[in-house]
């Protein structure tokens, strides 16, 4: 399928545009300490109670890079499927903001850690688009302002500044929000996956800067072609943006914005821009700097960064199965189809917990117990499968009985419940409720043979009309309280009423 068929389209008012998107994601890398100092990296510390003297900016102090970070890099460079640049460099990068001490930003600019790479994604129809992937490089996160403790003043936090950071930058292969947020929630996963950042985008840990472009149909694909990127619009960028909802309203406003500019006349200046979730509106911030106008340089307290191929071997060796990976087995291991793999493996505690309850039982049975009901009440309790209080043997001995006969699956949505509120484990609460299946056959044929005396026009009836017999089974479940064996029940009506 051509890239223009997989667009969507927006209609102007002369004529349809395409939307044309690259991202550059910023994933703060799951390290204890930063990027160049020994000071302590987390979430909910007070004000400036996580800063060196490094990364206060002190005179005289020296950075000294965090060896796991590099390797955290490496790690999510190969998960990537990326080009891994044995030797790459820290530059300076300039420009003054308050929360940022140094006046400078140590990134990587022309020689990056990690090269080019690819993400396969999967679309909500089943097909699946790549996204490229330009660099990965490291970087140090800057402080934060604070606006809101007095009414006169901005307070600086220096907590962040000196974090980790790997920015990945993407090509512009993206051509809706749809596809742009599968892309970063597969990224997220991978992520999560390898270990390299937990994915948190509430506390900010993973946030993208989204370019978003305009063009007429045919355009992008001129570009594919050529690499050339006068085929495509001027792009503007909307930065730290940290959820998939606000990244899907931020694209879809502002193409529609640079559309009415287009169509009436006008020019897209290239700018920095935020969106307001309140508004559901982007709004300058800035006009977009050039490379040229932070004024990069090599930094000159940083000795070129060289790799040992055997180090990066080992990490590679030493890397997990991915998800791809995973949803391909899951697939052939257990026979699930590529749906039911797919919401597995989205998240790696819930893929674990899965594999350890399926472990000997019916695979799809405990799949569905996974993605429903537990994963449902898990959510309304705003948990994740590490903390589920029903662990994978819980679930593989409820799907045990089902197997056995021993309940039924309606019975066992009533063991589940006593399950979750903490009365015992499956079996336990069967027995000491008596809420074994019924499955004597002796037992049922009577149930049957009265059922069929007391009602003799609905008995004849169901050899013309098949289907009634529904409701012969809903009365013998009515009068045995849910117990009676279905199958066993079906079995016993079809003889006794000739079918």
């Amino acid at each position: 399928m051509s890239e223009v068929a997989n667009a969507k389209l927006i209609q102007g008012r002369t004529g349809p545009w395409e939307i044309v998107l690259g991202l550059e994601v910023h994933a703060q890398v799951a390290s204890h300490a930063k990027l160049f100092s020994g000071a302590a990296v987390g979430f909910g510390a007070g004000p400036n109670e996580q800063v060196s003297l490094v990364d206060a900016a002190m005179p005289g102090m020296l950075p000294v890079i965090n060896r796991h970070c590099v390797e955290q890099a490496i790690r999510t460079g190969l998960g990537l499927k990326a080009q891994i640049n044995l030797k790459s460099r820290f530059d300076r990068k300039n420009y003054f903001y308050p929360d940022l001490p140094q006046g400078y930003q140590i990134s990587q600019y022309e020689h990056p850690i990690v090269g080019e790479g690819e993400v396969i994604v999967e679309r909500d129809d089943g097909s699946t688009f790549t996204v490229r992937i330009e660099r990965l490089h490291l970087e140090q996160d800057a402080g934060k302002s604070l606006h809101d403790q007095d009414p006169n003043f901005t307070y600086v936090d220096l907590n962040r500044a000196g974090t980790a950071l790997m920015e990945i930058v993407s090509r512009p292969d993206m051509r809706s929000s749809d596809e742009a947020a599968a892309y970063v929630k597969k990224l997220r996963t991978i992520l999560i996956y390898l270990g390299s950042c937990d994915g948190d985008m509430e506390k900010g840990n993973l946030r993208a800067d989204v370019n978003v472009s305009v063009c007429r149909p045919g355009a992008y694909e001129k570009y594919r072609q050529t690499g050339d990127f006068s085929h495509l619009g001027t792009r503007c960028e909307i930065k730290n943006v940290n959820s998939f909802r606000f990244m899907q309203q931020a694209i879809e406003y502002e193409a529609r914005r640079q559309i009415e500019i287009l169509e009436d006349g006008g020019k897209i200046d290239q700018e920095t821009r935020l969106f307001d979730p309140t508004k559901g509106e982007t709004r300058s911030m800035r006009s977009k700097e050039e490379a040229h106008d932070y004024r990069y340089f090599p930094d000159p307290d940083l000795l070129p960064l060289e790799l040992d191929p055997a180090w990066v071997k080992k990490i590679e060796a030493e890397l997990p199965e991915l998800p791809d990976a995973k949803k391909a087995r899951f697939q052939a291991q257990y026979g699930l189809s590529a749906y039911d793999a797919g919401v597995l493996i989205s998240d790696r505690a819930k893929a674990d917990f899965y594999e350890a309850a399926a472990r000997g039982r019916d695979a799809k049975l405990v799949a569905n117990w996974v993605t429903n009901d537990l994963a449902a009440r898990l959510s309304a309790t705003a948990q994740d499968f590490a903390e589920s209080p029903i662990g994978p043997a819980a679930v593989a001995e409820l799907v045990q009985l089902i197997e056995e006969g021993a309940i039924s699956s309606k019975i066992a949505k009533d063991v589940f419940e006593r399950m979750w509120a903490g009365e015992g484990g499956a079996r336990e609460i069967v027995e000491l409720h008596g809420l074994t299946q019924v499955s004597d056959t002796g037992a049922l044929e009577k149930i049957v043979d009265d059922l069929i005396a007391a009602n003799p026009g609905q008995a004849a009836a169901v050899k013309d009309k098949p289907q009634a017999i529904g409701w012969f089974v809903g009365q013998v479940m009515k009068a045995t309280g849910g117990k009676a064996n279905p199958g066993a029940v079906n079995q016993l009506l079809k003889a006794k009423l000739g079918l």
